[in-house]
């Protein structure tokens, strides 16, 4: 659903797909430029969720560039409880076997993508826990189950993940928290309502070292990245930086 008013969407769709062997298949024919992130997550049915991180991690790990374990996406039923204190650490061990039995040189980063939604708490544990077993940066973060009240949209009350506009203050807090808690150790990718140059920025000072979007491209078109590259060079040129590492985490500095 697209709230257009609100320069969000809601998605519910879950990890639909024609199936594994399929994606395998269209990754091998993959022919181009550019880094390729592999995105692993449990079926709704899974009667062994961390077999199944395990089996998409060995299957389409070989073609992928860094390889993330999605444990917060809100549209799988008890995907988010693998990011409680036992149940993370035992995926991410068993992830980060699957990743070094793929025979890869260099082997593809084990990235982890949290949800938003997270307890100061729950933030803390987590982070506790992929760093003490090896993960190699952190995504900030999903959609979130939350609806603020600023929303005008008639679909807003869709249930599903909210990611755009609405998402920005939240997951850029949480991403600044996530930089203090790992002492700039790993590299972290800020997500959530990404729209403009100012925005980049904004997820840079905060930490990250790399940025993501997909809401505002979807709602404006393609020709968003171009612009964004331009905003953002002005702002990196304004405020003395040379490169984004240098920004990265100016703000908690």
């Amino acid at each position: 659903f697209r709230l257009t008013e609100d320069g969000a969407v809601i998605n519910r769709l879950g990890f639909n797909s024609e199936g594994i062997e399929v994606v395998r298949r269209r990754l091998a024919a993959r022919r181009g430029m550019g880094v390729l992130g592999v995105n692993v997550g449990m079926n709704k049915d899974a009667s062994d969720p961390v077999a199944d991180y395990c089996r998409g991690i060995e299957q389409l790990g070989p073609f992928a560039d860094y390889i993330v374990i999605n444990a917060s996406s809100p549209n799988t039923p008890g995907l988010r409880d693998l990011q409680k204190h036992d149940a993370a650490r035992a995926l991410i061990e068993a992830a980060r076997v699957s990743r070094d039995n793929l025979g890869a040189t260099p082997r593809p980063p084990l990235l982890l993508k949290i949800a938003p939604d997270l307890t100061p708490f729950e933030v803390g544990d987590l982070v506790d826990v992929a760093m003490t077993n090896g993960i190699d940066g952190i995504i900030v973060s999903n959609t979130t189950t939350a609806r603020p009240g600023s929303l005008r949209s008639a679909h807003k009350s869709e249930e599903g993940g909210l990611s755009g506009k609405p998402l920005f203050e939240a997951s850029t807090r949480l991403l600044a928290e996530v930089y203090r808690l790992t002492s700039a150790r790993i590299p972290l990718i800020g997500v959530g309502g990404v729209a403009s140059g100012e925005d980049a920025y904004a997820k840079i000072r905060a930490g990250a070292t790399l940025v993501q979007l997909y809401s505002a491209m979807a709602l404006e078109g393609p020709g968003l990245i171009a612009r964004i590259k331009r905003e953002l060079c002005a702002l990196l040129t304004r405020d003395g930086f040379a490169s984004v590492a240098a920004a990265a985490g100016a703000d908690l500095r």
